[in-house]
């Protein structure tokens, strides 16, 4: 691809968000069509810093580049919506994209950050997925979330959906009472600017709850919600609430560290 006195190389970002959304942008100055992706010029996304180097060390990258309402919004950079996005860079000939394209980089996105209209962004690669724990460590709580592949909780029927009558600090108030099962779970923006942002919630007193994290946009007035049932994952809950001990992902009876420090006569 780079042989030859001249070359026509494109750098080719491909970026895809959790919630399904993506870009795929180019350095090139017009749009450039590999497969089924289009990949449109957007020159000012750029890798601020690429590396690359043999092991299985955990590798970091950054990019950085201007911010537009056609690619990347400030508005959803600040809110998080990119945050965990898969990034992927190739390295393309726009002037015969059909021969194939060679792999730079693929990661997860890390910290944004945005200043003077511009952005920038750590990039994870694959090999930091080593860094996570091999096993899990026992635990007298469950170790599952609730509804996932090891819990087999069915969720239908577990959820409801609110509007927001008012808010002030960490605290909602919504329209109607709910009822303390929705404690511990999770409350999923379906309206106004935090649209698709979730929180834990740790707090249910009637028409009031409490959330644990505070979105980085204001809650409007009458935004809708919906409330995820939750779970304190100790065993006599899975064991009376949800008939679940069989998939309990813990180790309630084993003894704990507080053992070591019994003696006789104590």
């Amino acid at each position: 691809m780079i042989d030859g006195e001249a070359t026509s190389l494109a750098l080719c970002w491909r970026l895809e968000r959790a919630d399904g959304a993506g870009i795929a942008l180019t350095s090139h100055d017009e749009a450039v069509l590999i497969g089924n992706d289009r990949y449109e010029p957007e020159p000012g996304i750029v890798p601020a810093s690429v590396s690359r180097r043999l092991g299985l060390d955990a590798q970091t990258s950054e990019i950085s580049g201007g911010l537009s309402s056609d690619a990347l919004d400030e508005t959803e950079l600040t809110l998080g919506r990119w945050d965990g996005a898969r990034a992927v860079l190739v390295a393309v000939d726009w002037s015969s994209p059909d021969r194939g394209e060679t792999s730079l980089l693929t990661g997860e996105i890390g910290q944004v950050q945005t200043q003077d209209g511009g952005f920038s962004a750590d990039l994870n690669g694959a090999a930091a997925a080593l860094d996570r724990p091999i096993c899990p460590s026992t635990s007298p709580q469950c170790r599952a979330e609730l509804g996932d592949a090891a819990c087999r909780i069915d969720l239908r029927g577990r959820s409801a959906r609110a509007i927001v009558a008012g808010s002030s600090g960490g605290e909602l108030t919504l329209e109607d009472a709910v009822d303390s099962r929705f404690l511990l779970g999770r409350l999923r923006y379906l309206s106004g600017s935090n649209c698709g942002l979730s929180t834990v919630i740790i707090g249910v007193a009637g028409d009031q709850i409490r959330v644990r994290d505070l979105p980085r946009a204001a809650i409007e007035e009458g935004c809708r919600v919906e409330l995820r049932e939750g779970c304190d994952k100790t065993f006599a809950t899975c064991r009376t609430r949800f008939a679940n001990a069989a998939n309990f992902r813990g180790e309630p009876y084993l003894p704990g560290n507080d053992l070591l420090t019994r003696y006789p006569g104590a």
